[in-house]
């Protein structure tokens, strides 16, 4: 459990995402906003016996904290984009909802079973791993 901020923070720690995320292995900032936080991200993954690389383009909101990103370039994708939504649950002010969405377009068309293999291993890395590491730190 934790507050949503304290998800908010460790979702936009990019250069962290090696430490919890098992199939990523560099992410690269490439570029910041006036404020400091990150909008292109460079990242190196290997999955499935592949290694690829992507630059995603981040975008904020702040009711509920929100982080939204869409693919600006990638090797093996023609389409990367999604959202994370951490809202309070009412009360429990310790306790987060979080909504994740993605759309995964591969550039090389697979078959059914392999393309819904992928995007279970991507949905379970951004919300289990990341759970895992939020409550970690949080120790």
């Amino acid at each position: 459990m934790a507050p949503p901020e304290r998800c908010f923070e460790a979702a936009v720690d990019f250069e962290k995402y090696p430490r919890w995320a098992r199939d990523i292995k560099e992410a690269r900032i490439l570029a910041r906003d006036r404020d400091g936080l990150a909008v292109d991200v460079q990242y190196r993954v290997t999955a499935m016996g592949r290694s690829t690389t992507y630059t995603l383009r981040y975008f904020y909101g702040s009711d509920p904290l929100r982080l939204a990103w869409r693919l600006q370039r990638g090797d093996a994708t023609s389409r990367l984009d999604g959202e994370y939504s951490f809202t309070a649950v009412e009360g429990a002010p310790d306790t987060t909802e979080v909504t994740y969405q993605l759309a995964v377009e591969l550039a090389v068309p697979l078959p059914g079973f392999i393309k819904r293999r992928a995007e279970s291993r991507i949905t379970h890395t951004a919300v289990d791993e990341l759970k895992a590491y939020i409550e970690a730190i949080g120790a």
